[in-house]
């Protein structure tokens, strides 16, 4: 069994999503005792507080595997400037009802590519955003913003270039040392 479960949210739907590709090849780079586990948003309603005392299976579902990850990586599409609605959507049932947020405390990480020249840099900062309020200490430094370019990934599913898988080594590292900062496994 794994030390450290670490809950990975992927704001993106789409099945070849680039922001998938990316979770999946990350989480080759971290050391043995850390698992990983993609949650699953997509069949989350919309949320709606009327649903608070009775919420729906897939919501019930999120919390309890929020609920069992030590940590969570967040790895995120940028849409319209911002974070995806679909993720919004998740942060705001898996916090609800108020007092009751299943995100509270758990060390986080935020990364995300797009084939634009910034990155994810807007929707990470929104998503940072919302992380502070459910207090979630994210990993501040260093920041990655990936722009999706031919090679990134091998045919493999691995970071494809020497240069990106560098750099994605040193933040995962990053990320591990915070979560273990933050995770009493004593």
């Amino acid at each position: 069994m794994s030390d450290y479960r670490v809950g990975v949210v992927v704001g993106s739907l789409r099945r070849d999503s680039f922001n998938r590709h990316l979770a999946e090849a990350i989480v080759k780079l971290a050391p043995p005792e850390f698992s990983f586990r993609q949650l699953q948003i997509s069949g989350l309603p919309l949320y709606n507080q009327d649903d608070d005392a009775t919420p729906a299976e897939p919501v019930r579902r999120l919390k309890t595997e929020i609920a069992d990850s030590d940590a969570i990586l967040f790895v995120t599409p940028e849409y319209n400037r911002s974070m995806p609605g679909v993720l919004k959507n998740a942060l705001d049932h898996a916090s609800r009802p108020y007092g009751q947020s299943a995100w509270a405390g758990k060390p986080a990480g935020v990364i995300g590519t797009s084939p634009g020249s910034i990155g994810t840099a807007i929707a990470q900062q929104h998503l940072r955003n919302s992380l502070a309020y459910l207090d979630m200490p994210t990993l501040g430094q260093p920041e990655a913003f990936i722009q999706a370019t031919e090679g990134l990934f091998d045919g493999a599913g691995n970071i494809g270039n020497e240069d990106s898988r560098k750099f994605l080594q040193n933040w995962m590292d990053r990320y591990v040392a915070w979560v273990k900062k933050h995770v009493d496994k004593h």
